[in-house]
């Protein structure tokens, strides 16, 4: 299975973005991570750029997105909402094919922030996608990705998000 994972944060070194990295650390050999890392570059949403052709970085989101068998989005929250860098991403890929019928994983790196979470499930459901949602609540904690995929408890919960996935695909699949 192929997972393209998603962070809303534009910080490298984000807890979003390290959680993603822990993923990829705990990952059963029968899953591979891929990390969008193209968020901060793609254009503000323009339907008018998107009518023959769209611009090429759009275009590699789509096909990333394509490619995968789900997706994996941990993002933060910025004044009780999704950051405007994550929704711009998806207002990309409303339009397009590959959204529909997949499987998105929200990851919830923190248990205070509700409001991001709830907006990107309602858009995602819009979106014809079949939303899991989950939080690991790291917090506050400044850990690494190491130190998140060497706790047991994180690492378990990931775990737990990868069996979800794997069986929302496979009644998904089943279905089809």
């Amino acid at each position: 299975m192929r997972i393209l994972a998603i962070s809303g944060s534009l910080r490298d070194q984000s807890t979003n973005s390290r959680l993603l990295r822990a993923a990829q650390l705990v990952a059963p050999s029968d899953i591979a991570i891929d990390v969008y890392g193209e968020l901060g570059a793609l254009p503000h949403f323009n339907p008018d750029l998107d009518e023959d052709a769209p611009p090429a970085i759009v275009g590699r989101l789509r096909d990333a997105v394509g490619a995968a068998d789900a997706l994996m989005i941990c993002s933060p929250e910025y004044a009780h909402g999704v950051p405007g860098t994550l929704k711009n991403a998806l207002d990309w890929l409303v339009a397009s094919r590959e959204m529909p019928g997949k499987v998105v994983a929200l990851v919830n790196a923190s248990g205070r922030s509700t409001h991001a979470h709830a907006q990107l499930a309602e858009t995602l459901r819009t979106m014809a996608t079949n939303v899991l949602s989950f939080t690991i609540a790291l917090d506050g904690r400044r850990i690494d990705e190491h130190a998140m995929a060497a706790d047991a408890d994180i690492a378990t919960a990931l775990q737990n998000v990868f069996a979800e996935i794997a069986r929302a695909q496979n009644d998904y699949s089943t279905r089809a």
